[in-house]
């Protein structure tokens, strides 16, 4: 006897008729998704030459090559909430009070007091319908903070070159992305004037990242202080990515915006990922920095009604209330979105009090390695033929401007790096991936410093080999 299941559609159909089979569709917003690192990098189709070991200049993870090391207290605080089975449990959506208060104490200033109620923590990974995961670091923190501020068909500005992440996040949710250029002559400053062409009436905010990737420049205060006067002319919130915040090289200083104003209202992003090397523990956060209460849905109802609410003024609020600034709504708004996930990961946010106590020292020894390494970077790459690096204040990153018109059968930076991978097995980024207006690569300048040399070595054999002076010379010998 045969047991073969009959087809639910062969009797489908209103004679019978089998109906064509339904072709089932992505989302638009899965189809908005691109990461323009992804889409370039593994589009790369060269082999690394064979005699040479391949070296990555190009992943941001300060942990890739084990000479970056998190503080032994961070560790023996996760073992010992592991071990004493107290945060296995479901945390709040916004984060536990404790890790909370901990980390405004860690981060509140005098001119930007930060509360438990100012923080929302985020997680490191966002798998729902409709929202991508992002890739690294405050990512989901930048999720936040996109999702709060800007509605479908509105406008965010974001920084070119800037970290692709942004983009992603923005155009996945249909919101228009305007890059407005940094000035590479001027250590990567904004260029003020275009960011401000760049603003209409359909402009939700401004995305500023300090210190920078893939640039490592670190702002001045004056800087900062023109970008808020932009923001306070035209009304707009600021996200503030500073996952590198005092990640500075010396003489320079990090200044975080919210310290700079009282007017404009700021979410700020942050994480354990860089400062205390931990990127794949995906916790981040948001500050919300809103001294004239914009974000706060009550404290405008109490502003536009002229006094606390009682269930006699219901109608007049309800009427009042629809009428608010789009921005008043951000608080409540924040909490809305963190429920996505319910809550960041529960063992990491249990530890957080001790993470955040980890020794000057460890932070010390951190940044001593970091300079170093980027000082040599400065010393091995000056005087290489056809490129002109632009030396990093902070962060761990620096651009290098790739000369076209002094190299012979180099096309653009894609081609650089794709050259530059098949003949000597090191592997930069383009600066394509960061919408870099011009020819540019970033390094990332981790590695130990005999991986540095080596890198840097083969780079300049390669520049030496392709650039126009040996053709010529090459040509004259013949």
């Amino acid at each position: 006897m045969s047991s073969a299941v009959p087809s639910v559609t062969a009797n489908a159909g209103t004679h019978g008729t089998r109906r064509a089979p339904r072709p089932i569709r992505a989302s638009a917003v899965a189809m908005r998704t691109r990461n323009p690192i992804r889409a370039i990098v593994d589009g790369l189709r060269v082999v690394p030459n064979p005699d040479k070991p391949m070296l990555s200049l190009a992943l941001g993870d300060p942990t890739t090559f084990g000479n970056f090391k998190l503080h032994r207290s961070a560790v023996d605080a996760v073992k010992h909430k592991l071990d004493s089975y107290s945060a296995n449990g479901y945390p709040p959506s916004i984060g536990t009070e404790t890790a909370r208060k901990s980390l405004a104490a860690k981060y509140s200033r005098p001119a930007a007091p930060l509360t438990d109620k100012d923080v929302i923590i985020a997680s490191g990974v966002r798998l729902v319908i409709g929202l991508l995961p992002p890739r690294s670091r405050c990512s989901d923190a930048l999720n936040l903070s996109i999702g709060v501020l800007c509605n479908e068909g509105q406008n965010i500005l974001l920084p070119a070159p800037g970290f692709s992440l942004y983009e992603t996040l923005a155009s996945s949710k249909g919101i228009e992305c305007r890059f407005y250029n940094l000035l590479p002559e001027r250590s990567w400053e904004i260029d003020v004037a275009h960011l401000e062409s760049l603003i209409d009436a359909n402009t939700a905010c401004i995305l500023i990242n300090n210190p920078s990737n893939p640039c490592g420049s670190v702002y001045s205060k004056s800087h900062l202080l023109e970008i808020l006067h932009v923001a306070e002319r035209h009304d707009l919130p600021i996200i503030a990515d500073e996952i590198y915040a005092d990640m500075v090289f010396k003489p320079h200083e990090f200044f975080p915006l919210a310290t700079l104003t009282t007017t404009v209202p700021i979410l700020s992003t942050g994480g354990l990922a860089k400062r205390y090397l931990v990127p794949g523990w995906r916790v981040g956060w948001v500050f919300v920095h809103d001294r004239d209460g914009r974000f706060d849905e009550a404290s405008m109802r109490r502003t536009y009604c002229g006094s606390d609410i009682g269930a006699a003024d219901l109608a007049l609020l309800s009427w009042r209330t629809a009428r608010l600034p789009l921005h008043t709504q951000v608080r409540r708004g924040l909490v809305n979105l963190s429920q996505l996930t319910l809550g960041a990961n529960s063992l990491i946010q249990a530890a957080i009090p001790e993470i955040l106590a980890s020794p000057q020292s460890f932070y010390d020894e951190t940044m001593h390695q970091l300079e170093a390494n980027a000082r040599v970077s400065s010393e091995l790459l000056k005087g290489i033929p056809g490129i002109q690096p632009i030396f990093p204040q902070g962060a761990m990153y620096l651009m290098v401007e790739i000369k076209l018109d002094e190299f012979d059968g180099i096309k653009d930076d894609l081609d650089f790096v794709e050259k530059l991978v098949q003949e000597e097995s090191v592997l930069c980024l383009p600066g394509k991936c960061f919408r870099c207006p011009r020819p540019f690569v970033r390094i990332v300048f981790t590695p130990p410093k005999d991986q540095l040399e080596v890198a840097y070595g083969r780079i300049r054999e390669f520049c030496v080999r392709h650039h126009r002076s040996a053709a010529s010379k090459k040509a004259r010998t013949k």
